[in-house]
Order: C-alpha cells, then structure tokens, then sequence
C-alpha cells in the first residue's frame, strides 16, 4: 500500500493509471475505520483496478459546537485496516493543503436537500462535505466513489451535485453494516457510555417496526413517525432530533407513502448524536 501526503504526487500516479486504462474506486472517509467502511473498500477491491482511499477530518463539515478537535483517529490501525482490505494508495492530506491560506471557494447544493432532516441542526455541514468531496474528486480522478447508504441525506446530496456539476463520476451507494444488536457502525459509537450502547439500538428497532407496519399496510407517514417517536421516547436517554418520512430522491416531505420512501431518525444518547435509516419501495 502507497501512503501518500501530496495532492500533486497522488494526482500523478492516478493520471498515469487512467492513462494506462485502469478504473479507480475512491473511498473519501475520515479515518477511525470500522467494518462499515472496510465494506465500502471491500467493494471497490472488486469493482476496480486501483483503490484509492483519503483519511481527512474535514474542518468545514463540523459547525463550530462540534466535535472536530475530540473526533476520534487512529492512523495506525487504519494504515493496517486498509492493508488488509486491499487498498492501494491510501491519501493522508493535511487541512493546509485542502484549505490553503486565503481560501474562499465553496461548493453548496441549494434548496431543501440540504436544509431538512441533519440539515436542520447543523446548517453548515453539507456546505463542507460537497467542498472537500469535489476537491477529493478533482485530486482522486475516480471512476467510482463509494458511499454508505448510513449516510443517506448525504448520498442523495452528492447525487444532486454530481449530475448538476457533470462530474465523471458514478456515486455506489452501500448497504448499512450493523453491530449484532442492530446498531449502525459509526466512528461516533466509541462515545456512548455502556448503558447509552445498550440502548442506542432502539433506533434499529423503531425503523425494523416501521418496516413492518408499512408491510401491513400503513401508509400514512404520519402514524410512522408517531410510532417511532414513540418507541425512541420511551428510552430516557435518548433525545430525537428528527424523525421523518421523505422521499428516498428529493427528500422531500410525504403525508401517504408510495413510490421509494426513506425512513430516517436522528437522536442524541448525551452528547453522542447517531442517526439511522431505512429504504423502502412502496
């Protein structure tokens, strides 16, 4: 595996493989890696001749109350994970050499994509994640961007601005990878205290039994919404940020279920935000 720090040295080697007619799947992640990530590059190990993947906490998707500076890495053993996992070129890039001094350029996808479910609470984040993965693109040349369907607000906002911005790029959207419990993997899951880990999994639970009521037949989105709410209420620990039943494309807002419809749920276990979701054609 090639670990490389300079934007100009990674450039010329995908350039030089592109040129020589190899694919190149990228996984943009920011480190801490786990079994959710490791399946993204998993896949890109199959699909592709090169596998690119970038560890970058990127400053300007955290809003300042965050958690940028605790946000938990491990460059060792992500250099080891990636190993293993098979990736070729793993990219380590420095805040100074994505931001430079004087930077002033952003990327936004407008309108209520980016402004309902996490856009709601953290009003700059999606501004940060179009910004660094349009730079990670542009430095990266994929063929293939890997992304998990756990962050599916965020899929559907980098979907909108690779066809808006005609990036020559095709975004794979992957199954969420969970604990035995349910739980979806996250980096952020490492905060939660023993008794908030055992109750975190109630956000699995309450989308399993919307599943399952949309199965029998409920079709307003309303009752959804209720009875999740009501199952996560019932932890004590848990404080519900969102819930919301949208459309799985536009996110926009639905009243009857029909078509391809995304189930999400956001919720704090103390200071420790996770979110879920699921997907359903109805």
């Amino acid at each position: 595996m090639n670990i490389i720090i300079s934007k100009v040295e990674l450039r010329r080697i995908v350039k030089n493989a592109r040129n020589d007619g190899k694919t190149i799947g990228f996984v943009p992640t920011m480190g801490f890696l786990h079994d959710g990530h490791l399946s993204l590059i998993q896949r890109a190990r199959k699909e592709n001749d090169i596998v690119v993947t970038s560890i970058f906490v990127n400053p300007t998707q955290f809003d300042p109350n965050e958690d940028l500076d605790t946000y938990p890495r491990d460059m060792e053993s992500d250099c080891e994970l990636m190993a293993s996992a098979g990736v070729d070129i793993a990219f380590f890039p420095t805040a100074e050499s994505i931001y430079p001094h004087g930077y002033a350029t952003y990327v936004q996808v407008e309108g209520n994509m980016t402004q309902v479910l996490c856009g709601r609470s953290r009003p700059t984040h999606f501004k940060g994640v179009t910004t660094v993965v349009t730079k990670l693109f542009h430095m990266v040349f994929p063929n293939l961007a890997y992304f998990g369907q756990k962050d599916a607000q965020q899929v559907a906002v980098l979907k909108q601005m690779v066809g808006d911005l005609d990036f020559d790029v095709k975004i794979v959207v992957c199954p969420i990878v969970r604990e035995g419990d349910g739980l979806a993997m996250s980096s952020r899951n490492s905060y939660l205290t023993p008794e908030q880990r055992t109750q975190a999994p109630v956000l699995h639970r309450s989308l399993c039994k919307a599943k399952e009521m949309i199965a029998n037949g409920e079709r307003s989105a309303a009752i959804i919404k209720q009875n999740i709410e009501k199952k996560i209420d019932a932890i004590g620990s848990a404080a519900i940020d969102y819930v919301a039943v949208v459309n799985a494309h536009t996110l926009e807002t639905m009243e009857s279920l029909k078509g391809e419809i995304l189930i999400a749920v956001a919720a704090k276990f103390g200071d420790t935000r996770l979110i879920d979701n699921i997907q359903i054609e109805v």
